[in-house]
């Protein structure tokens, strides 16, 4: 999984419509709070060409765009990886945003065991990868883990946001976006904005689409420049590092949690409250038996996805 900015052997269509489907399970992820797209990328073996693309946006390559050399600055853009892979990610966000809205809604119990065996299974695939076993390796495991725990259990800001809010949180998110075990969702969550973008997804309000699309871009194209150096000069120890992050994120997707205090209502009724991790003591044992389907069916998506990717990348 070392860093490549292009792949040569994507060229079918069938090549390009399993880098749609990426995209697809991407975008989803990214919906739901405690997950993140970044560990799909990293998983289905993308990752590092998804960095190597968006870092790829410089204003060179802008300039030359603009001077009309367009067949270079889209090879040296890898525009095609980049338009099928966002093009299965916008289906998913507005496509299935009212579909997991109501599954968060209504079997969140059941749609977050799905994604806890996803983050469970995904871990020993990330962690494989990891080439040199040392003690910068381990600390910087130890940091991933703790961080992106701590995170999780940060309290939840409450406001109304106004649109440069939306921008920066978006542009936040985005970072959180493409490390894995860092949802991007879930630092929506935590500035009190998710609801804010997820209503704006759903009743395709133009303006706040654009603004925080606007911010998500910022946020990508910067952050992806200093993470894909980093990972070009110290990749086993980022690479522990997104360990870390995934087995941490762990806290935000446990399936089960009680209701503590109502922090806030916001003013179209929308409650707002401080949680805490449960164990299903008094849950029904068919409850039990659903939970831990749905989170079977999540790791053996992984091992899927992973088995595919090898076998794509080695084709």
């Amino acid at each position: 999984m070392k860093p490549t900015s292009i792949n040569p052997n994507r060229k079918s269509f069938r090549d390009f419509l399993g880098l749609y489907f990426r995209g697809i399970a991407m975008g989803t992820a990214d919906l739901v709070p405690g997950v993140s797209g970044g560990t799909i990328a990293l998983i289905t073996g993308i990752y590092d060409e998804l960095l190597g693309s968006i870092s790829a946006v410089t204003p060179r390559l802008i300039l030359g765009f603009l001077k009309g050399e367009w067949r270079a600055s889209w090879a040296s853009l890898n525009g095609n990886f980049l338009v099928v892979l966002a093009a299965g990610i916008g289906t998913s966000i507005f496509g299935l945003s009212s579909l997991l809205h109501y599954l968060l809604k209504h079997h969140h119990t059941l749609l977050y065991s799905f994604f806890f065996g996803l983050v469970v299974a995904s871990i020993p695939v990330v962690a494989k990868e990891i080439k040199a076993k040392n003690a910068s390796v381990f600390i910087a495991f130890v940091i991933g883990t703790a961080t992106a725990f701590g995170i999780s259990s940060l309290p939840i800001v409450q406001t109304e946001p106004t649109l440069l809010y939306l921008f920066g949180a978006g542009a936040l998110a985005a970072c959180a976006m493409i490390l894995p075990g860092i949802s991007g969702s879930f630092i929506l969550l935590l500035l009190g904005a998710y609801a804010a973008v997820i209503g704006a997804v759903k009743s395709f309000d133009l303006m706040r689409i654009a603004i925080i699309g606007g911010g998500v871009i910022s946020g990508l194209l910067i952050f992806s420049k200093f993470l894909k150096w980093t990972l070009e000069r110290h990749y086993n120890v980022i690479l522990a590092l997104l360990t870390g992050f995934l087995l941490g994120s762990l806290r935000a997707i446990w399936p089960w949690k009680e209701k503590i205090e109502l922090l806030h209502t916001h003013s179209d009724g929308r409650e707002t409250w401080s949680e805490a991790l449960a164990w299903p003591a008094h849950t029904a044992i068919e409850s039990w038996g659903w939970a831990a389907t749905c989170a079977l069916l999540g790791m053996a998506l992984v091992i899927v996805m992973n088995r595919f990717s090898t076998s794509s990348n080695h084709g």
